[in-house]
């Protein structure tokens, strides 16, 4: 299983000289990889909940700095490990834009990222970035099917009632396709990711809960006439430490551990460790990162020769 860091880009966090320091040292650790997310607002009032802990916004997410902006200083910052969102809320760009913003931090890291989508949970930050909350399915299906045309194809052409990219060349391309992960829960979900992506980005859930969600994904790869072995589930784990809790939300060093090793068992490719929830400064976060990873190797097994 590999392990990846979400890099500093919220709440404390928010500052260039964390993303630098955090993204060097992480590639020295030996972290496979750095993700980002994507949040645009915090509301006095939500129409909707948070989907995570109690429903309530992290206080921490009220500063949160743009994902594109935070890789692209990871990219410099970094040679080898890998660049990732997760996840990005693909509705609120045009698909034009969003290619072109993926494809740079792409071309700018010598074919580095890992490009992670998802159709978000708040209505609110639809409304702030101007795009309609109703029949976001069928947006967020017309982005992918625009994103594959813009990567794969020269020149481009693409006719949709939402978007039209007249015949054009849109360089640079991707150093090959990206990896394309997608987030979601839902049941439509898991049938689009077995049906198209290249993984699932999912959450620190009890185990039964990922094993039964991710047998969907590859039923529905099957379905589709593909191999549900070339899949990859990747689970963003965001824990606060304590000297006891209740993991996967919160424990010590060890519990949180005992829990990403078990949810190693159960298939998960991939761990991003988020520890800015958490974390005081980034001494603090660097250290704990050291912490679970060291722990977290101690449980698994060694890597083939």
């Amino acid at each position: 299983m590999r392990i990846g860091l979400a890099v500093p880009q919220y709440g404390r966090f928010a500052a260039l000289s964390s993303v630098l320091r955090v993204a060097r040292e992480a590639e020295s650790m030996g972290f496979h990889s750095l993700w980002a997310g994507d949040r645009l607002l915090t509301p006095l009032r939500p129409k909707d909940r948070y989907p995570g802990g109690d429903g309530t916004i992290p206080e921490a997410h009220r500063v949160f700095l743009d994902p594109f902006a935070v890789l692209s200083v990871a990219a410099s910052a970094t040679s080898s490990v890998r660049l990732g969102t997760s996840a990005l809320n693909a509705c609120w760009y045009s698909p034009a834009v969003l290619a072109r913003s993926l494809t740079t931090i792409d071309h700018l890291s010598g074919g580095r990222l890992d490009a992670g989508l998802g159709l978000g949970w708040s209505s609110d930050e639809y409304a702030a970035a101007g795009v309609p909350w109703k029949d976001r399915a069928r947006r967020y299906d017309a982005i992918l099917d625009a994103l594959e045309t813009i990567w794969t194809t020269d020149p481009v052409s693409f006719e949709h009632d939402l978007w039209t990219i007249a015949p054009s060349h849109i360089e640079p391309k991707p150093a090959g396709r990206p990896p394309l992960y997608l987030a979601g829960f839902s049941e439509a979900a898991l049938r689009r990711i077995g049906r198209r992506a290249d993984g699932w980005l999912t959450a620190a859930l009890p185990v039964p809960a990922l094993a039964s969600m991710w047998q969907g994904v590859c039923r529905a790869a099957e379905e589709a006439g593909r191999d549900p072995a070339g899949l990859r589930m990747i689970l963003r784990s965001n824990p606060v430490i304590t000297e006891g809790g209740t993991p996967p939300r919160s424990g010590t060093v060890a519990e949180i551990a005992a829990y990403l090793a078990t949810v190693a068992e159960a298939g998960v490719h991939e761990i991003i460790l988020d520890l800015q929830h958490t974390a005081t400064d980034d001494d603090h976060l660097l250290d704990l990162a050291a912490a679970v990873k060291s722990e977290l190797a101690t449980r698994l097994p060694a890597p083939a020769p």
